[in-house]
């Protein structure tokens, strides 16, 4: 088996875990939460079962109740509504993300029409479509572009950040045939952990029979990674949820990825599971030490329930350390709720 390094949980993923986790410790059920935190089935069948309640529509949310907004980004008129509602609002957006709609703002502010290329219905691209929603054309393809009227004005060009990197090159290059003077930011818009993730995929493909990507089907970034291993030749492809869908006939090279929203406990089953009979070979490209902090109004919250646990188990508040963010692993925290 080889398995693909880095895989798994991004940066945004762990924060937006630990915070919803945060909430469930904190509040009596229901614990409200605007789209799935993440998508994976895992992750949303467990918090669900903690009694969280995920809605596509945030008046579905009584007044008064805390509610979660997702790692994927609102609109700004989500948000609002969310905060007028009278209960405790984590807005769980990924840094990555509030980045992209800071650019929308800016360019629509000065006057550009906003080329987005995005999917279709990705909570992600409405999210930030919605931030100049008469400024920006949403874009998926070479044909997309070919097919947009005269646009006045300059031109920017901006991303879902989990789009793969061939998507996203070749929609930029028509683009730039399309819009000589087109804009696009310094700094790529595509998330570091799911370029890590293609590359360190791309690092194993052709070593292998198969390939098996651990994911759901509404992850963006798990769907890539099923495509690039597709496009990188190998034979046999399979994207899994759990153990449970895995081919009974695997032999030969078995390589093994997960998508960026996947926990771990998944990656460890489907090991367990083929049991390879020549153990596990790791291929790792690179190293990941990104950290995104709780939201900055939830930290105060995660303080206060540390001190109320402490002085349940008998301890002293005063004597505790501060409670180590960065050093809780949300497939951990996961594991054991």
């Amino acid at each position: 088996m080889l398995l693909a390094a880095p895989r798994g949980f991004c940066a945004g993923v762990e924060m937006a875990i630990k915070a919803l986790a945060w909430l469930v410790r904190a509040f009596d059920p229901p614990v409200y939460c605007y789209h799935e935190i993440v998508h994976n089935q895992l992750v949303v069948a467990r918090f669900r079962d903690l009694g969280v309640v995920f809605v596509d529509d945030i008046a579905e949310v009584p007044p008064g109740r805390p509610v979660m907004l997702s790692a994927h980004g609102s609109a700004p008129e989500v948000v609002r509504a969310a905060r007028e509602s009278g209960g405790y609002v984590v807005d769980a957006v990924c840094p990555l993300v509030t980045k992209v709609h800071h650019e929308v703002k800016i360019r629509s502010g000065q006057g550009y029409r906003i080329l987005y290329v995005g999917h279709e219905g990705h909570e992600e691209a409405v999210g930030t479509m919605a931030v100049a929603p008469d400024d920006i054309d949403r874009v998926e393809s070479r044909r997309d572009v070919e097919q947009l009227g005269d646009l006045e004005g300059p031109v920017a060009v901006l991303a879902q950040t989990t789009l793969s990197h061939r998507d996203w090159a070749d929609v930029l290059a028509a683009a730039r045939e399309r819009f000589p003077g087109l804009w696009q930011p310094g700094r790529s818009d595509l998330c570091f952990a799911t370029t890590n993730r293609q590359s360190a995929l791309e690092a194993i493909a052709a070593r292998c029979d198969t390939v098996i990507v651990i994911g759901s089907s509404n992850s963006s970034n798990t769907r890539a990674l099923e495509r690039l291993a597709v496009e990188s030749g190998c034979r046999r492809v399979y994207r899994v949820n759990s153990v449970e869908e895995l081919p009974g006939d695997l032999a030969g090279t078995v390589g093994v990825t997960a998508g960026a929203s996947a926990p771990d406990e998944l990656v460890q089953a489907v090991i367990a599971r083929l049991e390879p009979r020549d153990g596990v070979e790791e291929v790792r490209v690179v190293d990941e030490d990104e950290y995104f902090p709780p939201p900055r109004h939830l930290r105060e919250l995660i303080a206060t329930v540390g001190e109320v646990l402490t002085i349940g188990l008998g301890g002293d508040p005063a004597a505790q350390p501060p409670i180590d963010d960065r050093g809780l692993h949300a497939s951990d925290v996961l594991a054991s709720l």
